[in-house]
C-alpha cells in the first residue's frame, strides 16, 4: 500500500509562522486564515492590550495586509474567510468575495457551508473564482458543496473539521474519510476522472490527526505550527499499512448513504442552537467582532 503526503498548508494568520514552516519544510503547500487567526495576529495582540480597536474598514484593511504578504511568500492558496453570521445574506458575502480575490492571485475565498455561503459560493465560482468550504461538519454540508462547486473552472477545497467533533466525544477523523468514500461515489455520478471538490482536512490538533489525514488519504490538511514542529522533531514520520488512530472513549462517526444531486439546495442545513456549525460560526463571529469599534 503506497501512502502519499497530502498537500500541507499552514493554518495560521501571522506571516512570522509563515516563514517559520518554511524553514522547518523547506516548503509548504499554501495557507489557511480566518477570523480568528487573525485574532491571533502579535500585531492584534497589540493592539487589544493598548485598549485599541479598529474600525471594520481598517480591519479588511490589516487583513488584507497580512494576506498579501503571505502571498508574497508563497506560491500555493491562501485561503481567506469572508465575514458571515445566520444572517449574512449570499449577496454580502458574494460582495467580499469580490474584494477578497484582489488580494493576490492565489487566493482562495472560504464560505462557511450554510445555505446562504453555498449560494455565494455558486455564484463565484461560475464567475471564475476559488473556494474553500469552510465549517464542514457533516456529509450533508460536504455534498451540498459538491453540487454547489460543480460550475467551478478551478478544484474547490472542503474542510471537514476534525477537533470539534472530538471535543463532543466523536471521532472527528471518520468524517474526512466518509467525506472522501462519498465523493468517490458522487464523481463517477458527475462523470468526474477524480472529484473537483479536494478533501482539506482542517481543525488538527495532534500528530495523530496529522498522520490519520494522510493515512485516509486526504487531498490536503491544515496545520498549525506547533503540530508541524513536533512532525519534524519526529523526522518527519510516515504512517504505513499498519497505522491505526488511537481512539479511545471516541464514538464513531458512521458513513451516511447521502444522494446524490446537482442541486445544492436540496440538501437540508438545519440552523440548530448549539450544534457544530452554529457554535462554529458564532466562534468566528465573536473573534471578529471582539477586534471591532464599537459605536
Amino acid at each position: 500500500m503506497s501512502i502519499r503526503l497530502p498537500k500541507i498548508f499552514l493554518d495560521s494568520g501571522d506571516p512570522e509562522e509563515t516563514r517559520k514552516a518554511k524553514g522547518l519544510l523547506g516548503t509548504i503547500d499554501g495557507q489557511t486564515t480566518n477570523p480568528s487567526l487573525v485574532a491571533k495576529n502579535p500585531e492584534v495582540q497589540k493592539m487589544l492590550a493598548s485598549g485599541k480597536k479598529l474600525t471594520e474598514a481598517e480591519l479588511f484593511a490589516f487583513y488584507k495586509e497580512v494576506v498579501g504578504e503571505i502571498s508574497r511568500l508563497l506560491a500555493g492558496p491562501v485561503s481567506v474567510e469572508v465575514y458571515a453570521d445566520w444572517k449574512t445574506t449570499a449577496a454580502q458575502m458574494l460582495k467580499q468575495a469580490e474584494d477578497m480575490a484582489t488580494w493576490g492571485i492565489n487566493v482562495y475565498v472560504k464560505f462557511p457551508a450554510v445555505p446562504e455561503g453555498l449560494k455565494a459560493a455558486n455564484e463565484f465560482v461560475k464567475k471564475g473564482g476559488k473556494v474553500n468550504m469552510t465549517l464542514v461538519f457533516d456529509q450533508v454540508q460536504a455534498a451540498a458543496v459538491f453540487a454547489a462547486t460543480q460550475p467551478g473552472s478551478f478544484p474547490s477545497f472542503v474542510s471537514p473539521f476534525i477537533g470539534r467533533w472530538d471535543d463532543r466525544g466523536y471521532r472527528g477523523m471518520d468524517l474526512v474519510k466518509n467525506i472522501i468514500k462519498m465523493y468517490k461515489v458522487f464523481a463517477k455520478r458527475a462523470g468526474e476522472k477524480r472529484p473537483h471538490v479536494q478533501v482539506l482536512a482542517a481543525s488538527i490538533r495532534t500528530l495523530d490527526h496529522y498522520y490519520a489525514s494522510i493515512f485516509m488519504g486526504a487531498d490536503a490538511m491544515t496545520v498549525p505550527l506547533k503540530i508541524l514542529a513536533a512532525w519534524v522533531q519526529k523526522e518527519n514520520w510516515m504512517p504505513d499499512e499498519h497505522y491505526r488512530m488511537p481512539s479511545t472513549g471516541l464514538k464513531a462517526l458512521l458513513f451516511e448513504q447521502v444522494p446524490y444531486s446537482k442541486d445544492f439546495s436540496s440538501y437540508a442545513i438545519p440552523h440548530e442552537a448549539g450544534n457544530l456549525l452554529d457554535e462554529g460560526l458564532e466562534k468566528f463571529v465573536k473573534d471578529w467582532k471582539s477586534l471591532i469599534k464599537t459605536k
